[in-house]
């Protein structure tokens, strides 16, 4: 799964850091990130890559040490530090980053949902991590309580407030993916008005009060109007691009297999045979990994 970067290992613990030359630095644009493309693929952006672009000294020097993976450090340039350049462009999108020299002519900007088909592994947990946090101060800059400008705290990864001394912790959404299944035969739904098309499983947002498995309950029936029992935890995944940390969950259908779906959320959903799951796993999302795990195990 995308978290799965063994032999690598991710630090997320805060440390007062400064930025050096040498390390990479996550830029967003809503959904999309600033990507250099280098002999031996992608990568993030270091402070010489962004020569050409026109970065407040401002920005450069409140860059947001985020956390590393190894000895390799990754920083956050806020919304108040966006890149731009007059002259070089990303081939997919209008954005404020257009280029002609060839320190930037190998940086453009990718969408999120693209990374996980064209980039490493590791990549890929780093910028849906990096993206988690982004939302995060983005979100913050002000207090919730008295509207005060938000601080960054220097000694752990919190944002407060100088006025009425409010603290603000990330934020981690906890959600459940359930593969509920019938004998030989598990639900698969695609989701309604989503950029992402291909089959999933049922999942939801744990709400207030509830425990994650009558949230598992509580989504089956609202989303294909059936019950489930035998309910068993799998296995968590971060999900950062979400503030997610979701919550693996198979169950067995208990009473009827006729399915209602809410068409707000699913545009279908149907039962399908574990051979035609063969093909499904790609090595990167609970979901995928929970389907290759019936289609190999069966209704265990």
């Amino acid at each position: 799964m995308i978290q799965d970067i063994t032999p690598k290992k991710l630090y997320n613990e805060y440390i007062t850091q400064e930025l050096t030359r040498d390390d990479y630095i996550a830029i967003f644009e809503d959904n999309k990130i600033l990507i250099k493309e280098t002999e031996t693929g992608l990568a993030f952006p270091k402070q010489p890559d962004l020569a050409d672009f026109t970065i407040p000294s401002a920005a450069m020097e409140q860059a947001h040490y985020l956390f590393r993976i190894d000895q390799d450090r990754y920083f956050l340039f806020t919304d108040n530090g966006k890149a731009n350049s007059p002259c070089c462009a990303s081939p997919e999108s209008e954005s404020s980053i257009t280029g002609c020299s060839s320190s930037a002519s190998s940086l453009y900007w990718m969408k999120l949902s693209e990374i996980r088909t064209q980039a490493a592994q590791e990549l890929c947990f780093a910028a849906y991590t990096a993206y988690h946090l982004a939302q995060w101060y983005r979100n913050n800059r002000f207090c919730g309580h008295c509207s005060a400008p938000t601080l960054p705290d220097q000694t752990e990864r919190m944002l407060y407030c100088p006025q009425c001394g409010n603290r603000i912790y990330p934020k981690i959404a906890p959600a459940v993916i359930v593969a509920v299944t019938n004998g030989d035969q598990i639900l698969l739904t695609r989701y309604a008005n989503r950029e992402y098309k291909r089959y999933a499983l049922i999942a939801g947002f744990t709400e207030i009060g509830e425990t994650a498995e009558d949230t598992v309950r509580r989504e089956v029936m609202e989303e294909a109007g059936i019950r489930v029992k035998n309910i068993r935890y799998y296995k968590s995944q971060p999900w950062g691009i979400d503030s997610n940390l979701l919550l693996g969950y198979f169950a067995q259908l208990d009473g009827s297999d006729q399915i209602t779906i809410d068409k707000k959320e699913l545009a279908s959903a149907m039962w399908v045979g574990r051979e035609e799951l063969k093909d499904m796993d790609d090595s990167f999302s609970l979901t995928r990994e929970m389907m290759r795990v019936f289609y190999e195990l069966g209704n265990q």
